[in-house]
């Protein structure tokens, strides 16, 4: 996993998206590669599946917003030391919509975006489902603010899910470099398939050690318990798949993916 992909655009947590995106490259001795995002007017959303499509300004705008997003990468670089520097690079492209961000992503291992927000001062999640379901490839969602440290202690929710084996496979770089994993299953919040305990061998036989962790939701949101268990074995990086149920069924009866999605204060390593 050495290819990293991160859009850049003029949004309020762009800082911690590269900060991020810095981390993983250190993390796994990576390049990441920096492309300019064009920006969103408005945002249709249609009914199952969940299809948000977002409606671009004029294209005669992309020369701002490319100039934009590259003074924001060389603010960003220009505070780095030489060696976190030297793995970031801007490309001089033209902007990119969602849809085109999804696609070049399938050449890249890994993209770095923002945490969705709720208002126009953040990330959108468009620019997320984009690459999700484009690419085929894992994103990695930074926090809203820094976390000191990245990929040392790592938690694996496990849901026992094809999507969930998906994203174990993805993340074995990141789990091969950790001083800590941790394999979470919330027992409300499975479906059929292979326990923890079987997810730990798997990692053993890859050079991994893993501890198993299962306990109950406790009438908590399953997403509510991922978020609180991993805050309290002092994680830094929660790996886990998307969705696992519908989109539209998480809009209507919340769930894992939704909840993470909007209150996770850590870096999340998700994949479809």
């Amino acid at each position: 996993m050495k290819s990293i992909l991160v859009p850049v655009e003029d949004h309020a947590t762009m800082n911690e998206v590269l900060g991020t995106a810095a981390e993983a490259a250190r993390a796994l001795e990576g390049q990441v590669k920096a492309v300019p995002l064009r920006p969103m007017q408005f945002q249709v959303v249609g009914a199952e599946p969940i299809v948000a499509v977002s409606f671009p300004p004029a294209y005669q705008d992309d020369e701002d917003s490319k100039s934009k997003a590259k003074s924001l990468f060389e603010s960003f670089s220009a505070g780095l030391d030489p060696t976190p520097k030297s793995r970031l690079s801007w490309q001089d492209t033209d902007p990119l919509d969602d849809i085109g961000l999804g696609l070049i992503a399938r050449v890249h291992d890994l993209t770095v975006l923002g945490r969705p927000a709720n208002d126009d001062g953040g990330a959108r999640m468009t620019t997320l489902e984009s690459v999700l379901f484009d690419s085929g490839r894992p994103v990695l969602i930074a926090p809203p603010k820094g976390t000191g440290s990245f990929g040392e202690n790592i938690v694996m929710s496990w849901n026992c899910s094809t999507e969930g084996a998906r994203t174990l496979a993805f993340a074995l770089p990141l789990l091969k470099s950790a001083k800590k994993v941790t394999v979470l299953t919330i027992e409300e919040a499975v479906v059929p398939g292979p326990t923890g305990a079987q997810v730990c061998e798997n990692l053993e036989a890859n050079g991994i050690n893993a501890d198993e962790h299962t306990i109950s939701a406790k009438n908590r949101r399953p997403g509510a318990a991922i978020l609180k268990e991993a805050g309290s074995i002092g994680c830094d990086l929660l790996i886990k798949s998307a969705y696992t149920q519908s989109r539209l069924r998480q809009m209507i009866f919340g769930g894992a993916t939704s909840h993470i999605l909007s209150h996770a204060e850590l870096p999340v390593f998700m994949a479809n």
